[in-house]
């Protein structure tokens, strides 16, 4: 079928499928001996070529798993020496990621074929495709107008003869296309004793048809493996390739019924969108990956033509993102836990890239299914303690935040106390983001955050508001102090003033505490009670004022009151 032009390849296949249905020509009383003969020796010609091409089974080897709805999908297929292969599950694979991995010489070649498969629902049947060579009588919603019989026709246009849009530079393509399938859909066409009936599909109400058959003829896409004359012998051809439709979603417990100990399981759900598979080894991939092109199909889809591959790549470039998927990019997070910084003392692992590979063994799932399992289970020593976060209220020119905007962003200003777990990593791989349940005793009691915590690093994990301890925060500005003097950066003039501030916290538990308090500051520090260990934030180094923080680790007895005391200068536009 190579040599035959595509249009007469997709219509001779129509035709020749259609007279092993028995549904003869397609508009076979309409056209003359001379296309008959034509047509005859092309059918012939299309059997000959067709049944070299061997149809054959693959199976899916290994799905390894992103957390972004992208897999990286491994199949093999056995083929007996040099020839043609047919594989009916055609991938979609991402832009760039389509790799014959066994022999490099192998062509690939997208295409359709046309097949006999049971009849779809009527919620989801195309009349025109699905219904083609059959006789039927169409009722319309007026019931004053008369039914009309015909045959659906084979209609040469689009689906012979395909109309590609050529217009790569117009940026309406989706538009386009949405008006032209508008177009195709919007009549029925039927072959009648006195020519060709036009029916308004908005007018039908229903269709009958005369002696249905159980099955219908339908195009469906093929993926043709071309092995080269030099391999005379049976080997595997194996393919890989990025695609979307299967992911997982990691969650954590945190069992500390005891008190010094806990017990941390991951846990891994799957839904699998992209087909059935049987036996085929999962990985779990934790990480954060550029994927530049993800939210680019391959031009080897089928349904993926020269302007849509143009269009998504116009799309991807404007969006100018490593990974096009924000919506899950809070699956990808790598931000560091509640307590903020680096531990150093993490256990050393792994080589190159920054990504987890976790095998769990092979599985089989059908299109839709959803798996959940537990990945690990680890105990590990771990400290209660209550954090006190205390917010920077000032902008990057020293201004204090308006209430307005305080109001709007409250999540980011929040002044509590929160009780928290604090534990190291003790699984042998890293932990990836992703939510964490607390339980105590059969107890829930609180879901946090876990974020990327390396082997051996210590994170900080928030379980409840910690209402039992009374906190207060203070500032104000020394109105009177010589500290206050005019200063000029870039030209613009500001006001040096110091601000002095006062952190009160109360136990009212019957047990003791240890208090871990943050406060976060824009400007110099001049002088703190308790000793805190001071550090720089990053969001500061494009503002006037450094970005600090301090923190101290307060001992609370049952009842005990703690207050600490400090001070610092800020340039104040």
């Amino acid at each position: 079928m190579h040599n035959l032009p595509i249009a007469a390849d997709l219509l001779v296949r129509k035709g020749a499928a259609l007279i092993a249905h028995g549904r003869g020509l397609p508009g076979d009383s309409l056209v003359g001996p001379s296309f008959k003969i034509m047509f005859a020796v092309l059918v012939l010609s299309s059997f000959a070529l067709q049944a070299q091409e061997r149809t054959t089974t693959d199976k899916i080897d290994s799905i390894s798993l992103f957390k972004n709805g992208l897999g990286v999908v491994t199949r093999s297929v056995n083929v007996d020496g040099a020839g043609d292969y047919l594989v009916e599950n055609v991938p979609v694979p991402v832009h760039g990621t389509f790799w014959i991995e066994s022999d490099p010489d192998v062509v690939t070649r997208s295409t359709t074929r046309l097949v006999t498969g049971p009849i779809r629902g009527t919620t989801t049947v195309d009349l025109q495709k699905d219904l083609v060579g059959l006789e039927v009588t169409v009722h319309f919603i007026d019931g004053n107008a008369e039914p009309t019989t015909g045959t659906v026709a084979a209609l040469a246009d689009p689906e012979f003869g395909v109309q590609w849009d050529r217009s790569y530079d117009d940026q309406n393509y989706y538009r386009r296309l949405e008006i032209a399938n508008q177009k195709t859909s919007e009549f029925l066409v039927l072959a009648t004793a006195q020519g060709s009936t036009y029916v308004a599909r908005s007018r039908i109400a229903y269709v009958e048809v005369v002696g249905a058959a159980e099955t219908v003829l339908r195009e469906v896409p093929a993926l043709i493996f071309t092995v080269p004359a030099s391999r005379d012998r049976g080997t595997v051809v194996r393919f890989s390739y990025l695609t979307k439709g299967i992911s997982w979603a990691p969650s954590y417990r945190l069992d500390i019924s005891k008190p010094e100990q806990l017990t941390l399981s991951q846990k891994a759900v799957i839904k699998n969108e992209l087909g059935p598979f049987s036996e085929a080894t999962i990985r779990l991939i934790s990480g954060f990956p550029n994927v530049r092109f993800a939210g680019v199909t391959s031009p080897l889809a089928l349904e993926t033509s020269w302007s849509s591959f143009f269009e998504q790549l116009r799309q991807q470039q404007d969006e100018g993102t490593a990974t096009t998927m924000n919506a899950v990019a809070t699956q990808q997070s790598l931000l560091s836990g509640v307590t903020g910084g680096s531990d150093l003392g993490a256990i050393p692992t792994g080589e190159g890239v920054d990504l987890h590979y976790q095998a769990i063994g092979s599985h089989t799932m059908a299109e839709g299914d959803s798996v959940a399992l537990t990945v690990a289970t680890e105990t590990a020593p771990y400290e209660r303690i209550v954090e006190w976060l205390v917010p920077d209220t000032r902008d990057a020119h020293g201004n204090p935040i308006s209430d307005y905007e305080r109001s709007q962003h409250a999540e980011d200003y929040e002044d509590a106390a929160w009780d928290a777990i604090q534990f190291k990593n003790p699984f042998g791989f890293p932990m990836t983001t992703g939510p964490a349940a607390v339980v105590s005793n059969g107890a829930f009691n609180g879901q946090g955050v876990s974020h990327w915590v390396n082997v051996g690093e210590q994170t900080t994990l928030r379980v409840n508001k910690a209402l039992s301890l009374r906190t207060r925060s203070l500032e104000h500005e020394d109105a009177t102090s010589s500290e206050r003097q005019e200063v000029y950066v870039g030209g613009t003039r500001y006001q040096r003033v110091l601000v002095r501030g006062e952190l009160t916290a109360n136990n009212h538990r019957k047990e003791a505490i240890e208090l871990v308090i943050r406060r976060r500051f824009s400007g110099d520090l001049v002088a703190a009670e308790g000793e805190p260990v001071g550090s720089l934030l990053e969001e500061g180094a494009y503002s006037v004022n450094r970005r600090n923080e301090l923190l101290w680790t307060v001992h609370l007895a049952p009842g005990e009151e703690a207050t600490l005391e400090y001070s610092y200068t800020v340039l104040n536009r």
